[in-house]
């Protein structure tokens, strides 16, 4: 039989050993000292369950013979002699043999069982949650269709499509006003999967080039974040005149772009073309007009179709063509629709040439002489008949040593279009 005494002699890897070969579990994280115990715990409790049949079969075969009391009483001394732990508070020994060798596992499980994770403060689980939930408002570009309310105090329908229109504003500013619909973003969020919590709602401004008839190209101009809870954004540009759309969408941390919807492309005007418009629907409303005509609202490329619904919209009136119906003829037009009058109109246009040089030069234009001012200048009205002019302008120096040319190309096309007359029922 293994004793104390002969553990304490082995080393700790031997009893490992011992423990492992014997089944016995937990014992990887005991000291030498504990899996001494261990181990003789053990070969108690096998030596009790190789005695505990044996003094059963004594007292089963006690109990036949009980007429004989000199009989039945050594045998029940043996019994008690070999195993006095057989019977003790009316409990069969094997089972308290078999707790004692269980503790010390369960004890083990006990101390590698995972630590209950700590307690979380309440206010900052709360204050967690907000800034989530203010985060995900920021990204919902629909967040701000539910509050649209109209002049009257009634909510306006939801739109049934997403759109985004581009107006001019001046020389170097539009403005994009977009409407999205919930179920859209919810595309978009699954269409970029891992990539959507590093998404960021964006407007990609392109500028257009339309020089060539044939086609257009356009060009990412750059990319401007924004934010839920609004619909509209102002964007600075560059270089008038110039050509420009915008694509609504969300931008992803490795570079890939979503769009919702794209915009109509817009012109914006020459710096000293246009006065400078305000930035609010009020004073749309007093120059609709010229807002509606310079973000491309008259265009004849049929892209104007939800620039026109966003005035008719905002601004609760018909946005028809250019003189598009009876009132913009002035009062009393429809008593003289159908009268016949002589109604004229004549267009004309010339050509003015101007430049400098030195006052002592001598200037040529399609080989006539230019008459110069003292300073230098020069300016030529030129008549500008329907066809395509090639004008050389030649300047040369007074010794005659330095000749300078410049070429300006000019094609005049007049169309003259059929004239239109109004029904005063119309």
């Amino acid at each position: 039989m293994i004793t104390i005494a002969t553990l304490k002699t082995q080393t700790w890897k031997d009893l490992a050993e011992l423990a492992k070969s014997k089944g016995l579990s937990g014992y990887h994280s005991m000291r030498k000292d504990e899996l001494v115990k261990l181990l003789a715990k053990s070969a108690k409790a096998k030596a009790a369950r190789k005695s505990a049949p044996k003094s059963t079969a004594v007292k089963a075969t006690a109990r036949p013979a009980a007429s004989s009391r000199s009989v039945v009483k050594p045998v029940a001394k043996t019994a008690s002699v070999k195993s006095p732990a057989a019977v003790k508070n009316g409990k069969p020994a094997a089972n308290r043999v078999s707790s004692r060798a269980s503790a010390p596992a369960a004890a083990v499980a006990r101390a590698k069982a995972a630590p209950t994770p700590p307690k979380v403060n309440p206010r900052v689980a709360e204050r967690i949650q907000r800034v989530h939930a203010e985060r995900e408002r920021l990204k919902d570009l629909s967040g701000s269709l539910g509050h649209v309310v109209s002049g009257g105090g009634k909510k306006r329908n939801s739109p049934d499509k997403d759109r985004v229109v581009l107006m001019v504003r001046d020389s170097y500013w539009i403005q994009a006003c977009w409407q999205v619909l919930r179920t859209s973003v919810k595309r978009a969020e699954a269409a970029l999967a891992e990539h959507w919590h590093t998404a960021k709602p964006m407007l990609r401004l392109l500028e257009v080039d339309g020089s060539n008839t044939t086609s257009t190209s356009e060009r990412v101009v750059r990319e401007v974040e924004i934010h839920g809870g609004v619909n509209n954004w102002y964007i600075e540009v560059n270089n008038p005149p110039q050509s420009y759309r915008v694509d609504l969408g969300y931008l992803a941390a490795n570079g890939k772009f979503y769009t919702l919807c794209r915009s109509n492309a817009v012109s914006t005007p020459l710096p000293d073309s246009t006065s400078e418009i305000d930035e609010n629907w009020s004073d749309i409303a007093e120059n609709y007009e010229k807002v509606f005509a310079l973000s491309g609202g008259y265009s004849e490329d049929g892209n104007s179709g939800e620039l026109r619904e966003l005035f008719e919209e905002r601004l609760r009136r018909p946005m028809g063509p250019p003189n598009g119906n009876g009132s913009q003829f002035g009062m009393g037009a429809d008593r003289i629709l159908h009268k016949h009058r002589e109604f004229q109109f004549q267009v004309d246009a010339e050509m003015i040439i101007y430049g400098s040089t030195k006052s002592d030069a001598r200037v040529t234009l399609a080989g006539e002489p230019v008459k110069l001012r003292s300073d230098g200048t020069f300016t030529i009205r030129l008549a500008m008949p329907d066809k395509r002019q090639v004008l050389p302008v030649v300047a040369a120096s007074a010794d005659g040593v330095e000749q300078r040319t410049i070429v300006i190309a000019v094609e005049r096309n007049t169309k003259v279009l059929e004239p239109m007359v109004r029904e005063a029922n119309d």
